[in-house]
């Protein structure tokens, strides 16, 4: 039997499989969390699958997104990142994942716990969203450019309202599967 899904999610195995298991799953790791938010700016102009393609690679790449690793990298690890076909090749997009590494790192001395953070911005717990149709669905809220501002106020480079809607839905924050959508009642009755 055709499971029915969000509209946005197409038949690419490795898409499915994200929008299947992933997407919308409430996430309180920090390293997820951290990893999440660079990969949702790296997305900033290319599609999710492009991005989704070379996460494997972005976890070689940048040290498992261990943020102490991360902040080390100098000008000649830029260099070779750059050189590094299997990522994208944007000395903007890479010199802001060691940015954004400090600025985690700075967080989590305040916070204690990077999710702690994050999670405040919804009071530690997912909203529920009962979107009929994709249509229906914001690229950005109040709470995004709430995030989005507070973000930046600590330093975070690509960290734009629409980054960071994208994120808290990857993250589970908002459960945005449609109602139709056969994931929609697993994730409103996930255990928090």
């Amino acid at each position: 039997m055709h499971k029915k899904r969000c509209t946005w999610c197409t038949d690419d195995p490795l898409n499915l499989e994200y929008h299947d298991t992933e997407w919308g799953v409430p996430v309180y790791d920090d390293q997820v969390l951290f990893e999440f938010l660079i990969l949702e700016g790296m997305q900033a102009g290319l599609s999710w699958i492009t991005i989704l393609k070379k996460r494997e690679a972005y976890r070689k790449a940048f040290a498992d997104f261990n943020a102490t690793k991360i902040i080390k990298f100098d000008d000649a690890k830029i260099k070779c990142l750059l050189q590094e076909a299997s990522i994208v090749r944007n000395r903007l997009k890479i010199q802001s994942i060691i940015t954004n590494a400090a600025a985690y790192l700075e967080t989590k001395k305040e916070w204690k716990h990077f999710s702690d953070y994050i999670w405040h911005f919804v009071d530690g717990k997912p909203i529920q969203h009962h979107w009929k149709t994709s249509k229906s669905v914001p690229t950005t809220t109040k709470i995004s450019d709430a995030m989005a501002k507070d973000l930046k106020k600590r330093g975070f480079k690509f960290v734009g309202s629409t980054i960071c809607y994208a994120f808290m839905q990857a993250v589970g924050m908002v459960n945005d599967h449609t109602v139709d959508c056969f994931r929609y009642r697993q994730i409103v009755t996930c255990p928090q």
